[in-house]
This record gives C-alpha cells, structure tokens and sequence, in this order.
C-alpha cells in the first residue's frame, strides 16, 4: 500500500469512529513509521538492524560518556527505507547508529553504573546517534569497554502510527471538555486496548512514526521543550539482549524536527521509557 492509499484508509477508519470532523483532525496526528522485524539477509532494508558493530566514517570517534564508550544497539538504513518519509529527511541521509552507555547486560562495565546513577538514564549525554554516508561508512570495531550485542538484520514495513495513548501530542488537539473531548479520550483507550489501525505498523521495534510508553509515561524530553517540536527516530522493546533496567524499559531516541530536516543528528538525544 502505498502513502496516499494508506492515509485514506487511516482516516476512513477514524471517521468510522468519530465523525469526519474530528476524524481530519485526529488523523493529522498520524507520523509514518515503519515496523522493524527481523529479517532474512536478502530481505533485510539494507543495512538496518540490531546490534552488531557500527558503520562510521574513517576518522570519526567512538563516541563516549565522561570517559567511558557508549555501546551500538542498533543501525538503521535511511537510504533503504521505502519513500513514506515525505521529505522529512535530507537526500542520501545514510546511516543512524544509535550509541548508549550499557548499564545493564552481562557484557557492561561496573564503572557505566557509577556515570548512569549520578547522570540518570535520560541524560543526553548517555546516548547518541551518529551519522555516516553509506558510501563511505565502513564497519568500525569497538573500543575495550563497549559491549557488542548479536546482529539481528531487520526488514521495515511502512505505515502510519498515531500517538499512544499517554503521548501529550493528544492536547494539541485542543479540545477542551466536552462530546469531542470524551469521543477522542474513549478513541484513544480502544486503540491502547488493541482496536485494529488499518496499515499500522505491527511492531514493538519501530523507525520514525511514534513511541509507545508501555509503563504510562510520556516522552522524556528535556525541560521546558514541547513534545511535538521533536520527532521519534527509533523504538527499542525489551526483548532484546540488551537492556536499560527498571519496569518497561524500552528505549527512544528523538530529535528536534528543524534538526531532522536539516540532517543534524548530534542534536538527537534518548527518551527512553522507564520507571
């Protein structure tokens, strides 16, 4: 399916449930996405996947965390992604390695806990994504310190995701209190409960689109900054090797969207989602 045919068929769906004028509105929510699931090689989008080393360009530093190196937990291949993305990003992206400080699988590093407990998890300075042009990234081996995780090659399938139902990007809608209110509020808990989205990516490893917080929370951004000035980049479930801890514990990493248009990833950070 492709872009148009998909966000018809989205909005069909929610005026299904709340009448075609709120049904414009909440659809305007939507952000594409793409369902990350693990792939044969030949099937594979791209270079994407979990785990594994990174692809950087030569001359281009590990990155670190007051000393100490982030680990890779995933890379993701804009340039293979089917074209839902609608210009948000710039020609020949390339590659995202998403870094963050291991604290919690067998392979880290005692000293990672001290930095993690006096930063917080949260901290922009625990996570990174680094950037590489594909045709000059080459797989870069890590740093003694830094844990690598088994590859998992990923395919990634398109769609458009609306907001959990804890993502603060509902208030934009502005809708006071009132019927329109209450209609979006019970749309919202049956989409949390499983109401079927045509197209919706199925997923709990995600590119783009929008986080889910499965512990109740919202997006971690730093203070002061509005959720809907950023964007999603990648979803991380705790299924994986890795792990950030705590209840939930799946991680986020997002970007101011001026900073996404403009291909500056260093000013992407972790919203991870975590008690």
């Amino acid at each position: 399916m492709d872009p148009r045919t998909s966000l018809t068929a989205l909005r069909d769906f929610c005026a299904e449930h709340l009448g075609p004028g709120l049904a414009e509105r909440v659809a305007g929510l939507a952000r594409p996405g793409f369902a990350l699931t693990p792939a044969a090689p030949d099937q594979a989008a791209g270079h994407s996947r979990f785990g594994g080393d990174p692809l950087l360009e030569p001359g281009v530093p590990w990155p670190t965390c007051e000393g100490l190196p982030m680990s890779l937990l995933a890379v993701l291949d804009t340039d293979a992604l089917p074209p839902w993305l609608d210009g948000l990003l710039p020609p020949g992206t390339g590659l995202l390695n998403f870094f963050h400080l291991d604290t919690e699988s067998e392979q880290s590093d005692p000293a990672a806990w001290d930095v993690v407990r006096e930063l917080g998890v949260r901290a922009p300075e625990a996570g990174c994504v680094v950037a590489a042009r594909s045709r000059l990234a080459v797989e870069t081996g890590p740093p003694t310190g830094a844990s690598v995780f088994a590859p998992v090659a990923w395919q990634a399938e398109p769609g458009f995701v609306l907001p959990d139902l804890f993502d603060d990007a509902w208030d934009t809608l502005g809708l006071g209190l009132g019927a329109d209110h209450d209609a979006v509020q019970a749309f919202t808990y049956e989409l949390h409960n499983g109401l079927s989205v045509p197209g919706e990516p199925r997923s709990e490893d995600l590119a783009f689109g929008r986080p889910v917080f499965p512990t109740g929370s919202a997006p971690l951004l730093p203070d002061g900054e509005e959720a809907e000035s950023y964007h999603h980049l990648l979803q991380l479930s705790d299924k994986h090797e890795w792990s950030i801890g705590g209840d939930g514990g799946w991680m986020h990493w997002s970007i101011p969207t001026r900073a996404l248009r403009a291909g500056d990833f260093t000013q992407a950070i972790p919203t991870p989602d975590i008690w």
